[in-house]
């Protein structure tokens, strides 16, 4: 498993360079053989005691030269200055078939960017990043990945004593917004030209022949996080903490803290309980996006020399959200073709789920078995298994009669429809009730739960039976969950 490390080669002032904690008697509690595929490694492999000791950062892999990076950011909306990785280290890469894949071990002990934290993570928590990005990668939104997740009988102190556990994520490359910010607020350009050079060559090598690589970069990063964001919206996904340090700079959803989907549709709900004011509700996350987005063109200003073209840049990020989530609800919608009128069928569609607070995945799963060619008087009791989650059933009755109207106009055919419908809305998310359910198992000591629901979560889009529990609407215990940014 021999490491690259291509950060490491970036002057010392971007990281440090220091050795993982030790995780006392580690043990293996799940791993993804998708993610281990990406890797180059054999799935088998990470069961085995010295992988396991390698991901709990007990032993340190041929040439790795583990480090911690150093960025700054905004954090819900106030310059917080430098943070950087508080608990997080960088094993470097491998090459995978996709390409060089960056390793990184979260909760493995403290770095100098640690503050006031222990540099831990926890099992809980752990295992809620662990299942979500295997879930997010299942569901095709753009995703760090997480390769395995170790755990230890060492104790940490957060609202409660809990264990401690390791998670280790892949991506590309995990530069943020906040990485250039860092640069850009300590008036660094020398510094800041050098990661922006490095990123472009690394990751964006087709900037590298325009009139302003840099301008170029700022769009294409403004692009990939609008459309990343539709898909987040597309789905009910939230973050829960979009801060800039959690903003890829690839476009990929980094960082799970607080996140959830949603269940009761609620355009305003908050994931996140740390989050009084709402700053990164649902209907926040589209805007907030954007304004993180000028943050890092801030950032960039100074490489770029074009404020006007910089904000013209900027602009490319409602255009790009607008196309991908109409394209994506369409789809959701079973629709083959586009109208003008399409945005408006689908804005009733959530005001009405808003207004009734209509579970979210359930309605879109079950939208894809409504029929076009029932008989009036069949109606009512062909839609009941989708009607029934409305309390105002002839609102529903009147937005169904335009919908079908709509399907009637381009022919649709209910088989091929309902199996295209069944293609883009997920019928398993990962819902907080199945997560605490596979925590508190796990918490016991049995982590047979973590596998089921993961084997369950990469095939989001299958009927599964067996697993039809697992679809269910949540019970009410599940009501009084909470998250929060120690989640």
């Amino acid at each position: 498993m021999p490491f690259d490390n291509s950060f490491a080669e970036l002057p010392p002032a971007f990281y440090t360079r220091l050795m993982p904690t030790p995780l006392p008697a580690p043990y293996f509690v799940a791993a993804s053989d998708k993610a281990a595929a990406l890797a180059g490694l054999a799935p088998a492999a990470l069961r085995q005691e010295d992988f396991v000791a390698v991901f709990s950062g007990n032993q340190v892999p041929l040439r790795s030269q583990p480090l911690s990076a150093v960025y700054s950011g905004h954090q819900f909306g106030h310059w917080a200055g430098q943070l950087g990785d508080g608990r997080a280290i960088l094993l470097g890469q491998l090459s995978g078939p996709e390409g060089p894949m960056e390793l990184q071990l979260k909760g493995a002990g403290m770095t100098p960017y640690s503050r006031m934290g222990d540099g831990r993570a926890v099992l809980r928590s752990s295992i809620r990043e662990f299942l979500c990005s295997e879930a997010m990668a299942a569901l095709g939104i753009p995703t760090t990945r997480a390769l395995m997740l170790t755990g230890s009988h060492q104790q940490v102190v957060r609202e409660t004593i809990e264990s401690a556990a390791v998670v280790t994520r892949m991506a590309p490359s995990f530069v943020r917004f906040g990485s250039f910010e860092h640069w850009h607020y300590r008036g660094k350009q020398e510094e800041l030209r050098i990661l922006a050079d490095y990123v472009i060559h690394a990751f964006y090598p087709d900037l590298l022949v325009a009139p302003n690589p840099y301008l170029e970069l700022l769009a294409e990063v403004t692009r990939r996080t609008a459309r990343m964001i539709a898909h987040w919206q597309a789905v009910g996904f939230m973050h829960g903490v979009m801060n800039t340090d959690n903003m890829s700079i690839l476009g990929i959803t980094l960082d799970y803290g607080p996140f959830g989907f949603m269940e009761a549709f609620d355009v305003d709900h908050i994931c996140n309980h740390t989050d009084q004011g709402g700053r990164y509700s649902y209907s926040n996350q589209v805007p907030v996006g954007h304004w993180n987005c000028y943050a890092l063109a801030n950032a960039l200003l100074p490489l770029i020399q074009d404020k006007e073209a910089a904000e013209a840049a900027l602009d490319g990020y409602i255009d790009a959200y607008g196309d991908k989530f109409d394209e994506l609800v369409r789809a959701k919608l079973g629709l083959k073709t586009s109208e003008e009128g399409d945005r408006a069928v689908a804005d009733a569609m959530f005001k009405l789920m808003h207004e009734n607070r209509v579970d979210f995945t359930l309605f879109f799963r079950r939208l894809g078995e409504l029929r076009v060619d029932v008989l009036d008087a069949d109606r009512a009791e062909a839609d009941a298994p989708l009607r029934d989650l409305f309390l105002d059933r002839p609102g529903f009755d009147a937005w169904a009669v335009d919908y079908r109207a709509r399907l009637r106009r381009e022919n649709s055919e209910d088989g091929a429809r309902r199996l295209a419908m069944h293609g883009v809305n997920p019928k398993y998310i990962l819902r907080n009730y199945l997560a605490q359910t596979a925590i508190e198992k796990a918490q016991n000591g049995d982590f047979s739960e973590v596998g089921k629901l993961l084997a369950i979560l990469e095939r989001p889009y299958d009927e599964q039976p067996e697993n039809e529990a697992y679809a269910a609407l949540p019970p009410d215990w599940a009501s009084h969950l909470e998250v929060s940014c120690s989640s």
